[in-house]
């Protein structure tokens, strides 16, 4: 599938047909933003009418920027990063910038001038850097061009900066405002020279927040706050089983409570099968829906269980057969001959992505319209789902995004969008809010998928690593969503982290930094009937316990720090090399003063990043974290403050699903029904972050996901410094710590 991450503002049309569309986005993980209704726009509807210098710049009279910005944000800061990106080639007031969502149905219209709208894979500020910085000196250089032309003065002679444009040799000013409309009937320049980042003023400045002040007044709109004239509210349960279906319902009850409106079947083209209330208002619905007798088929995954489960990855470790996704001369070679020879198992859990908002959509259906109001990280899959279960021509949909309560992946998935529609196709001309509660949000998530993974290594009599061989046995997130997207059957997602790069073009962000005389990396597929999906992190979180947990682990075997014989390896990843040696320096690794410390390191989501643990062990076996030191080299700072609260917030989450996150099973239903049974850090148990950003340049790597997979490894190997006793299985909440 065409990658439009990479377009450019130069090219300013990207023709698709309708079709291909929705082929490309209605795949699980593929890109919204807000259209303005009332009580739906950003600070910038309330501004003087704008001029359109560009798909990316607008510019009001009083010299008002609103940058449009098609990434989702939710919380990440994705926007504000955007925002100052194209203010820097722009050269505009940055004080006087806001930003504003454009729609996909707008972007369908406009032949896809903006590109994908997805954001994940902490790809929101990393795929869209070129072009949002093309539209902005775009944008400067027609404002330029049409202060000149009012002139009769050559562009050469005239330079835009603070939004002031300036002719050097009369000295005559104008502001960018005053030729803005003069500036949007001119033509996309050809040739567009970008700013050396060196020379950044706004971009790489840890500056404010552009949606700090509405998050704190409240103005922002979520999901969850969209109100609509005359709106309905519903209800939803699913059937508790993967595979399962609604067999009956008797409502002849609930349709005498007050302010029910319906009951309706809702079967959808994603898998989704329940029944949902509409009522007035949402503790109407869901007070109905309780008290609804509901009938389930559960099907053929009635009995499963975690022992079914755990018998399920096991049978994987040593399968005949497997993908290889990585290999280097002869493991078995190596083996033979090992001195000495190690070996040991680790299992990850499924895990629950728990945004803090549950899933909801507000959708408005008549016979030749739908429109939406959607949290959602995948507005062109949004905008292909609203149309499949309208079956309303994809023109004449739309999909007006809100801010987002948290997503981490789990809402790129299009299942409570479809389930939306279909309610109210019940109601038409009436919108109807669907509101998920926790409980089915916990019990019906796209889960982090489960694995284990089999490690042996070899050491030679002075204590040289030989050969590796790395198993893994579980599930595969593409086979269990997209199974086209295979590779002759291999998904090589599974291999994130510990894969060389060039072997698959998808990869190259995630390459093993370690280089082994002797390695095989291989994946046994096992998918148990659990609906998997795109965790925040994906699969670089398990493989780094696996990996750099083994790598301690052979340390130990070989009699050498845990550091050296690291660096060891590191002789061709000077950069993975760099953030540990920081992270070690800055902890206090090897200074004697008897603290407990764990490293790990990765190379993810195109940045380098490394981590230290301090932890305590009491004799009772209590674990406290006391410190995290963590470094990151994404290449390009755009906002340093963000990218330091970006590094300690994905501790929150990569502790988190340490400690507590796990999803377990018992007849084939999700056991963990809210946060009482599915816990997070608390502000009390969470340990000092001290992030050392540390930009090398040249490249733009991710930074919302990639230290979440240094969290765990760093804790674990801190335990063993701590107790000499391997944790091998997560979460930690209920292992012994001390033997």
């Amino acid at each position: 599938m065409t990658n439009l991450d990479d377009v450019t503002i130069s090219k300013a049309q990207y023709a698709v047909s309708r079709r291909g569309f929705l082929i490309g986005a209605s795949t699980f993980g593929a890109g919204l933003s807000i259209g303005f209704l009332p009580g739906l726009a950003s600070g910038a509807s309330e501004k003087a009418a704008m001029d359109e210098v560009n798909a990316w710049v607008q510019i009001a009279t009083d010299d008002t920027v609103t940058v449009r910005i098609v990434r989702s944000e939710m919380g990440q800061g994705t926007l504000t990063g955007l925002a100052q990106l194209v203010a820097e080639e722009l050269q505009c007031d940055w004080d006087k910038v806001t930003w504003e969502f454009p729609t996909p149905g707008e972007s369908l219209a406009r032949e896809r001038v903006w590109g994908s709208f997805s954001t994940g894979g902490s790809r929101g500020l990393r795929s869209s850097q070129q072009y949002v910085r093309e539209g902005g000196a775009a944008a400067r250089m027609m404002l330029v061009q049409a202060a000149a032309n009012k002139w009769g003065v050559p562009a050469v002679e005239c330079r835009g900066d603070n939004s002031v444009i300036t002719h050097g040799k009369s000295g005559r000013t104008t502001t960018y405002g005053n030729v803005a409309m003069a500036a949007s009937e001119l033509s996309i320049p050809e040739n567009i020279e970008l700013k050396d980042p060196a020379d950044w003023t706004i971009a790489g400045k840890p500056l404010k927040r552009l949606d700090t002040t509405e998050k704190l007044t409240g103005k922002l709109v979520y999901g969850a706050d969209v109100k609509l004239p005359g709106m309905l509210l519903a209800s939803i349960k699913d059937c508790p089983v993967m595979g399962g279906k609604l067999v009956s319902f008797d409502d002849s009850a609930v349709m005498k409570m007050k302010g029910v409106r319906a009951v309706v079947k809702v079967e959808t083209a994603v898998g989704t099968n329940g029944v949902a209330v509409v009522a007035d208002t949402w503790w109407q619905a869901n007070s109905a829906l309780n008290k609804l007798p509901i009938k389930w088929d559960f099907g053929p995954n009635g009995n499963f269980n975690d022992r079914e489960l755990t018998e399920l990855l096991e049978s994987g470790l040593d399968a005949e057969e497997a993908f290889k996704g990585n290999w280097e001369g002869d493991v078995k070679v190596a083996f033979s001959e090992a001195d000495k020879m190690v070996e040991g198992v680790y299992k990850c859990p499924s895990q629950n992505h728990a945004p803090m908002e549950p899933m909801n959509t507000t959708a408005l259906y008549t016979s030749d319209k739908c429109e939406i109001w959607c949290p959602t990280q995948n507005g062109e899959a949004a905008l292909a789902a609203t149309s499949e279960a309208s079956g309303v021509a994809i023109e004449q949909c739309e999909v007006y995004k809100t801010i987002l309560g948290g997503g981490f992946g789990r809402r790129g998935a299009p299942d409570f969008i479809h389930q939306a529609v279909e309610i109210a196709k019940s109601f038409p001309g009436t919108p109807v809010k669907l509101q998920w509660t926790r409980e089915e949000d916990q019990r019906h998530g796209f889960y982090h998928p489960t694995t284990m993974a089999k490690m042996r290594g070899s050491l030679d009599s002075q204590g040289n690593l030989t050969g590796l061989h790395m198993r893994i046995s579980g599930q595969s997130i593409i086979a269990g969503l997209m199974p086209s997207r295979l590779v002759d059957g291999m998904d090589f997602a599974t291999f994130q982290g510990v894969v060389k790069g060039g072997i698959n073009p998808g990869m190259d962000d995630h390459q093993i930094a370690y280089e082994f005389p002797n390695l095989t990396v291989d994946h046994a597929r096992r998918n148990p009937p659990i609906r998997p999906g795109f965790w925040r992190g994906v699969n670089v979180n398990q493989n780094a316990v696996y990996l750099e947990c083994f790598m301690d682990e052979m340390a130990a075997a070989a009699g050498r720090d845990p550091l050296e014989f690291r660096l060891a390896h590191l002789k061709n990843s000077p950069k993975s090399a760099a953030v540990l040696k920081a992270v070690a320096q800055k902890s206090g690794w090897g200074s004697g003063d008897g603290k407990s410390r764990g490293l790990a390191l990765f190379h993810a989501f195109g940045s380098y990043v490394a981590a230290c643990a301090d932890v305590t062990v009491d004799g009772s076996g209590d674990l406290s974290i006391n410190r995290i030191v963590a470094a990151t080299d994404c290449g390009t700072a755009v906002n340093p403050q963000q990218i330091e609260a970006q590094i300690e917030g994905s501790f929150v989450y990569g502790l988190s699903a340490a400690l507590y996150g796990e999803i377990t099973y018992e007849n084939g239903q999700v056991q963990q029904d809210n946060f009482h049974t599915y816990p997070s850090m608390r502000i009390k148990d969470m340990p000092e972050v001290h992030s050392i950003v540390m930009p090398s340049g040249g490249f733009y790597g991710g930074v919302g996901e990639p230290t979440i997979s240094v969290a765990a490894p760093a804790v674990l190997n801190a335990i063993f410094a701590a107790t000499g006793t391997r944790i091998r299985t997560l979460p930690l909440k209920d292992q012994k710590l001390r033997a």
